[in-house]
Order: structure tokens, then sequence, then C-alpha cells
């Protein structure tokens, strides 16, 4: 990815994004948006980061594995650590036979209309929107210079291939036309000049993360992962 400056009002960065905490009276750490544990080696260079508290930082972190070793047995269908494609999936179901039981154990089969087996894997819902949301305040704090420091008016994730098309394509295109970003934002020089983008989405890496941040009244953040699950987070 490109380094861009930005000139956005350094008093915004002034809370930790995810507790309101004040970053000056708090030990804080750099937090990659999103987390490199999502991305595949070898990273991209100039990742976003922001400032966040240490004890914010180290509270997502189960969170995230479970994701990852989720997300990870979804895509190939199974929870053995050794048919995983992506390498931290494969490493958090090793060492972790508790994490890979319980999503095991989410895992049913079912027969379609055609008599053809297939897999359906139950989230745990509330474990994956806090990933979301903190990737997505991570992604407005860094392209538009906001912090987001209420909850979300909504959360939505589910994967593209369960969208209807024009689901997918709303999706896809919602941010094509709307309201240009606050002057002075890294999401603006993006705006002006393409940088890093394909189509309207920020491309942290090909077909593993993108995302996009509009303003349309309110802030919306969507993501792709693995080109796979679709997310959007809005704050009104």
């Amino acid at each position: 990815m490109d380094q861009i400056e930005e000139f956005v009002d350094e008093r915004q960065k002034a809370w930790c994004i995810h507790c309101g905490g004040w970053i000056a009276d708090l030990e804080s750490s750099r937090d990659h948006v999103p987390s490199k544990s999502l991305l595949l080696r070898p990273y991209p260079p100039n990742l976003p980061l922001v400032q966040i508290c240490k004890s914010c930082n180290a509270g997502f972190s189960l969170d995230e594995e479970y994701l990852i070793a989720f997300l990870g047995s979804v895509l190939v269908g199974s929870t053995e650590p050794d048919r995983q494609k992506h390498p931290e999936a494969a490493r958090i179901l090793q060492r972790n036979a508790r994490l890979r039981a319980r999503i095991e154990s989410s895992k049913s089969d079912f027969r379609t209309h055609s008599s053809e087996s297939r897999i359906a894997w139950k989230p745990e819902v509330a474990r994956i929107d806090r990933v979301i949301i903190k990737n997505a305040r991570g992604h407005v704090c860094y392209e538009i210079g906001e912090p987001m420091l209420d909850e979300p008016k909504w959360v939505h994730f589910a994967p593209l291939e369960t969208m209807t098309l024009k689901q997918r394509t709303d999706f896809e295109t919602l941010h094509i036309g709307s309201g240009w970003p606050e002057v002075g934002s890294r999401m603006m020089t993006r705006v002006l000049t393409g940088q890093d983008m394909a189509d309207g989405w920020i491309i942290v890496q090909d077909g593993v993360y993108r995302y996009v941040v509009v303003q349309t009244g309110g802030l919306l953040a969507r993501s792709v992962l693995f080109e796979y699950l679709a997310t959007e987070v809005y704050w009104d």
C-alpha cells in the first residue's frame, strides 16, 4: 500500500477509538487495521495504523483468533489444521484444541433438494461483530480522521455467495456517487488519486482484504475478507 499523508484535526486522535479513554493518560500502542493476522505473508507495506490503548488492543485477541479459525474452517470445509489455506488458521486450530472442538460442534450436515451433501456452520455472532466493529472503527479513524466512540446503529455480515444479485450489486456499488470525504483526509486523497483503489474499494491485499469508508449523512464502513465474508458497520 502507498504511504498517504493526512491533514485532519490532530485533536480527533486524543481518544482511544474503542473505549473512549484519553490516550495521553493511558499506555497505548499502534494497531494494524485490519489486524495482520487476517492477512497473508508477505504483508503489504504501509499497512494502516491507529493509536489505541494497550488494554483494548489485547482485549480483541481471542475474538480475532476465533474469527480467523472459524473463517478458515468454513473456507475449506474442515477444522483439520493441515487442510487450512490460511497459515494462521492452521496454527490456531493446531494449538487450541478447545477452540477447534467448539468450531467443530457448530458444523452440521444437510442435504439439498437435489440430494447434494452440504455443510452448514453456525457462527458466534457477537464475537465476529466485535472484530468487525474494531476494524471498522480503525478504518474510519485512519481514512476520515473520525473517532467513532458511540455504538454503531447496525452491524451486518454475510457470505457474498448468499446474497441475491441486487444485494451484491448494492453492496459493491453503494459508495459510487456518495458525498465527498473530509478535506485533508486520506479518503479524500484516495478519491482524487485512486491510490490503492479498485472500483472504489481500498485494496489492502488482493483477494484477501478490501474495504471502503463512505460518508452518507452518517459513516459507513464495509469490508470483504477472502472474497467470501462481506461486512458492514454504520453510524448515524
